[in-house]
């Protein structure tokens, strides 16, 4: 057997490639114009998305090394390095050595840190808020609603 899958593939296999293409383009258009509208009703100078990334997972998961935050967020130690440096000038996170491992250290959220989470989350909520009760159907929101596991999966695999 000396040909590739791609080799074997059929029309039909070739129709399901070009409509995940498909799926891929539009997902990440939407995706992409929602969180581009999101960001831009928060206050210049506020937090970037990596600063923002961070804070959720410190403050869903608990306090992590930064090359372990490095790992998750797949970005390199140095771009991390800045994030937490920008976030640690902020208040917004602190550093303690790791009892286990006195040449490791710990990142936490602040109490800080989680207000201004908690006071980006509700202004995000209620601006989705208001476009859903403003423009969408109760059947349609219903709609959209279905879709979020999907889109958590997807997530996931990305």
């Amino acid at each position: 057997m000396t040909g590739t899958m791609a080799d074997s593939a059929g029309p039909a296999d070739s129709a399901e490639a070009a409509d995940a293409a498909a799926a891929a383009a539009s997902i990440r258009l939407a995706v992409a114009r929602i969180a581009r509208r999101l960001r831009q009703a928060h206050r210049v100078g506020d937090l970037t998305l990596s600063e923002v990334s961070v804070l959720s997972r410190l403050s869903r998961y608990g306090a992590d090394s930064p090359g372990s935050l490095a790992e998750l967020e797949r970005v390199r130690p140095q771009a991390m390095a800045s994030t937490l440096g920008a976030l640690e000038e902020r208040g917004l996170v602190s550093r303690e050595p790791d009892a286990s491992d006195g040449r490791r250290a710990l990142i936490a959220v602040t109490d800080a840190g989680r207000k201004v989470l908690v006071d980006r989350r509700s202004e995000s909520v209620q601006r989705l808020t208001e476009a859903l009760d403003g423009e969408f159907t109760s059947a349609e929101r219903q709609r959209l609603l279905a879709v979020v596991p999907l889109l958590d999966r997807l997530a996931e695999r990305l």
